[in-house]
């Protein structure tokens, strides 16, 4: 009590000073103590939820590596001190660097699933279509469709639930294709199960969104690098950014050596025989290719660097959705393109599809003026056949291994191609 009375009578003590002292205890070595000090501030990156497009779920892709970006484990090429902004959102496409110990950093490519111009029409799209406003809550507005209310009730995903969309990957959807999807999908914890049992309201929103704007990241997810399969690595999602492991996009190469162009089309021409012919029966085809499609590993390894024109087709099951279910069309088939677009019919798409687009767009540039005479007369004259659709009798394989036998002699064993070297000194096909 005497302690109490000596720290309350002291007459020359602060009046804010004496209530903390009271609530201290009326300790003032423990009020001292307890005085405000100023903050060591670690110099840090700012992040924007508008700039991930986190203010945007659940309609977005995902957040399994929003972590990564906050603890300043992915940064931007563009960061190079703290007080540098990050790179403008109107951007498709980012260089970055990435890491798990804060030591060794990889490149990575962080990516939009479309323009942010896009994404923000689509988002209005979505308000002045559904719930008549300029601006809306997303989730609420897509949450009250009929079809995203079928996928509440889903315990599969079936191909009635992703009839017009406007992906290509579900141009002709076998039950197969899409208990794949659901099974590897990323974004969430892996259940190794075909039901979406595991899936929460906002994974499946997360899920059909992604599918309806850009398949790309799940043609990732569902046929991994680690596989085989000719994609780069998915690293995640957060909001609606991608990141995936780095490629050199191929027009960087149309103006490269001949023994590296070479390689690199014998590359492409082998990555057309996978998917055309692989262990799991999947015919895959592109819809559209340009200079960016394919991509370029550090040690000279070609991968499809962009999967969003990429279609597949069963030839185990085949497609279970007709022509007619095709042609169905609601908000999410028109969130990123145009709904009266004509798709097109899976009895249409031929096993040579994919290589005369690859003759007609990008083997002449990759491969043209290489070469000597007489080789470069035979690869132009091939290329302008496999352009009007090769014609005669030979199939894929055929044509395939026709061009092959003209490039092969062509290219080199050294060093610069790390994905094959030592290895190919040792080996009768080099």
């Amino acid at each position: 009590m005497g302690r109490w009375i000596r720290c309350l009578c002291s007459r020359g003590a602060d009046p804010l000073m004496l209530l903390l002292v009271l609530a201290l205890g009326c300790n003032p070595s423990s009020a001292a103590a307890a005085s405000p000090s100023v903050p060591h501030v670690k110099p840090s990156y700012s992040f924007g939820r508008t700039f991930l497009g986190l203010d945007k779920c659940n309609a977005c892709i995902g957040t399994s590596i929003c972590k990564k970006f906050f603890k300043e484990e992915i940064r931007f090429d563009t960061w190079l001190s703290s007080h540098l902004k990050l790179p403008p959102s109107s951007l498709l496409s980012y260089s970055g660097n990435y890491t798990d110990d804060a030591k060794s950093w990889r490149l990575v490519d962080i990516t939009r699933l479309t323009s942010k111009y896009q994404h923000d029409r689509a988002d209005k799209r979505i308000c002045t279509s559904l719930l008549k406003t300029k601006t809306c809550s997303l989730e609420r507005a897509l949450r009250r469709t009929q079809r995203f209310q079928k996928w509440l009730r889903a315990k599969r995903l079936t191909p009635d639930l992703v009839q017009g969309l406007s992906s290509p990957l579900l141009r002709c959807p076998s039950q197969r294709l899409l208990d794949r999807i659901v099974r590897r999908y990323a974004e969430v914890p892996d259940a190794g199960s075909i039901y979406m049992d595991h899936l929460t309201d906002r994974d499946k929103l997360r899920l059909l969104y992604t599918l309806a704007v850009n398949s790309h990241p799940i043609l990732l997810q569902i046929f991994p690098s680690v596989e085989g399969w000719p994609f780069p690595r998915y690293l995640g999602s957060c909001g609606r950014l991608v990141v995936s492991a780095s490629t050199r996009p191929l027009r960087d190469f149309f103006g490269a050596a001949p023994e590296v162009a070479a390689d690199l089309a014998l590359q492409l021409l082998a990555v057309l025989r996978s998917m055309a012919t692989n262990d799991l029966n999947y015919f895959f085809f592109f819809t559209r290719v340009d200079a960016g499609t394919f991509g370029v590993f550090s040690n000279g390894h070609l991968f499809i660097r962009d999967a969003s024109t990429l279609g597949i087709i069963d030839k185990e099951e085949g497609s279970q959705l007709i022509d007619g279910q095709q042609e169905y069309k609601d908000i999410f088939s028109c969130l990123t393109v145009d709904c009266q677009a004509p798709l097109v019919s899976c009895d249409s798409i031929r096993e040579k599809h994919s290589l005369v687009m690859v003759c007609q767009e990008l083997l002449p540039r990759l491969l043209a003026g290489k070469f000597q005479p007489p080789v470069q007369e035979e690869v132009d004259a091939f290329l302008q056949r496999c352009a009007r659709g090769l014609g005669g009798g030979g199939g894929l394989t055929q044509a395939l291994a026709e061009l092959a036998e003209l490039l092969r002699p062509l290219r080199s064993c050294d060093s610069r191609f790390a994905y094959r070297y030592p290895d190919c000194r040792y080996s009768d096909k080099f």
